[in-house]
């Protein structure tokens, strides 16, 4: 192995075994042995708006689709890199600009189709052309093409430290389909999941059935990698919009697995017949600015907002107790090789209305109003609005606060001319890169000469130390241009019955390696 590929390799598997701090391990748990047979239903969040993982970058559309595609690599226990379609990690060239990439030769399709290398180069050029993370490395992409019948090769022009964590990436994924039935709107669903779409109802369920022919890799699961053990039957993912009735619904045992349990309803599972899920920490809401169009679209106002806000009132109204929040403006939390200070002090949780007047008034900006939207859906996210709206009418604007279901909020985000500010969350993700603010395309759109500057000096370090320090100068920049402000670090919580086996608490909970207990 040459040099740089070996520093390369080193320094992700570093920060990723760092990250692995911020969830348990995602194998397998221990006891008794599995079984086969059985239906697990799964209440979720609500409706997803769409089953093409490369299409969205909504964590919903990632914990369902990932059942049914796959990606070339994903993530195993630790956070590293690992194969799942591919047969192994893949031959980088020394100067950074060639992967050759190995595919394996056992894999179909849920129409019985045999996966082959032009299927996985017609699916991730659409990614290229259609998913937010294949766009923000478009440009960067020389060619892919098939050096032999069993060998994709992705060709760059400059070097890019985190394509490998892309291509391993549940949303906005490098999903691989057959390329027969590939459109530029997908409207059926053959993936090479473990589980195959067998009905859907929209806004009721949508039902998954076992794959028979699903050909899974050799050894034991390993967090998201490894070997994917069929052992349910059947997964039915049920939408349950409303946060009060999933928590009540998980104390009744009326589902085997609840998404999305309001933090403070917690407690009440406790004599309930569903046993908590606590991820610790999870990751981050944060409120996204249009920088496209309309007000937030000046930087001063942008900053004006940033100034005005409370975040720790923002998490005290959304969580409750500081058993499930840290007031942090840091990107990363400690324990991240990616947490730094830089920018953060200056204007993090300042609540200065006078300041953010200020900048109000040296904007030019005559148009106060802010729109905001936001779902109820997670009802953290609503919470987190109400107070920040307080705030911000306190520093001079006004507020038109706009409360539609998730499933909306994600199509009217993709519009810049609907709405000024939308709050979402993340999970704390091992690689930077795999946030979506980077992309130009993300709603927000953040694309300035600033934001290229870092950006493009973050992601050509070829050397841990060095990334590390570039990634202090991409904060700095965020907190200058406030493209979106990070509210603070939380915990999640979700539910499961005592029956249901083989889950732990992950970011994008799956169901390929959990069975049911018999009674």
């Amino acid at each position: 192995m040459n040099a740089l590929v070996s520093r390369r390799r080193d320094g992700l598997k570093t920060l990723l075994l760092a990250a692995a701090l911020s969830v348990a391990a995602l194998g397998c748990p221990a006891g008794a042995a599995p079984v086969k047979g059985g239906t697990i239903s799964v209440a979720t969040i609500g409706e997803p708006p769409t089953l093409d993982p490369m299409a969205s970058t909504a964590d919903l559309v990632g914990i369902i689709s990932q059942h049914i595609y796959e990606t070339l690599y994903t993530f195993d226990a630790k956070w590293n890199v690992t194969p799942l379609l591919a047969e192994k990690l893949p031959v980088i060239s020394s100067d950074g600009l060639t992967y050759t990439i190995p595919v394996r030769t056992d894999v179909t399709f849920h129409d019985g189709s045999k996966m082959t290398v032009n299927d996985v180069i017609a699916s991730l050029q659409r990614w290229t052309t259609t998913a937010s993370r294949g766009k923000q490395i478009a440009s960067l992409i020389a060619g892919i093409d098939a050096p032999d019948d069993h060998t994709v090769r992705i060709t760059l022009n400059q070097p890019y430290a985190p394509l490998l964590a892309l291509l391993a990436m549940n949303n906005g994924a490098a999903v691989i389909m057959p390329k027969a039935r590939m459109a530029a709107t997908i409207t059926e669903y053959i993936g090479t999941g473990p589980y195959m779409v067998k009905a859907r109802v929209p806004d009721q369920y949508l039902q998954l059935a076992r794959y028979p022919g699903y050909s899974a890799r050799s050894g034991e699961p390993d967090g998201y990698g490894g070997a994917r053990m069929q052992y349910l039957d059947e997964i039915r993912f049920v939408p349950v919009p409303n946060a009060n009735t999933r928590v009540e619904s998980a104390v009744a045992g009326q589902y085997d697995y609840v998404d999305a349990i309001p933090v403070e309803s917690a407690a009440k599972l406790k004599s309930g017949s569903s046993q908590a899920l606590l991820l610790k920490p999870f990751g981050w809401p944060r409120l996204v600015l249009n920088t496209r169009q309309g007000i937030m679209a000046n930087v001063k106002m942008r900053q004006a907002v940033q100034l005005a806000l409370n975040e720790e009132d923002m998490l005290a109204a959304a969580f409750g107790s500081t058993d499930y929040y840290a007031v942090d403006g840091a990107m990363y939390p400690k324990g991240y090789p990616w947490h730094t200070d830089k920018g953060a002090k200056a204007v993090y949780n300042k609540a200065d209305a006078a300041g953010a007047k200020k900048l109000i008034e040296a904007s030019g900006v005559t148009d106060r109003t802010i729109r905001i939207l936001t779902s109820q859906q997670y009802e953290f996210h609503y919470k987190m609005a109400l107070v920040a709206a307080e705030y911000l009418k306190l520093a001079g604007f006004k507020v038109d606060m706009q409360v539609v279901d998730w499933a909306t909020l994600t199509q009217r985000r993709q519009d810049p001319a609907l709405w000024d500010i939308f709050i979402t969350h993340s999970p704390f993700l091992p690689e930077p890169a795999l946030i979506d603010f980077p992309s130009k395309t993300s709603p927000g759109w953040w694309d300035t000469p600033l934001r290229d500057k870092v950006l493009t000096a973050f992601n050509r370090a070829t050397t841990q130390d060095e990334r590390v320090q570039r990634w202090a100068d991409v904060q700095q920049a965020i907190f200058d241009e406030v493209p979106f402000i990070k509210v603070g670090d939380f915990n999640a919580v979700a539910a499961k019955s005592p029956a249901l086996e083989g889950v732990t608490a992950a970011p994008w909970p799956y169901f390929w390696n959990a069975w049911k207990a018999p009674k």
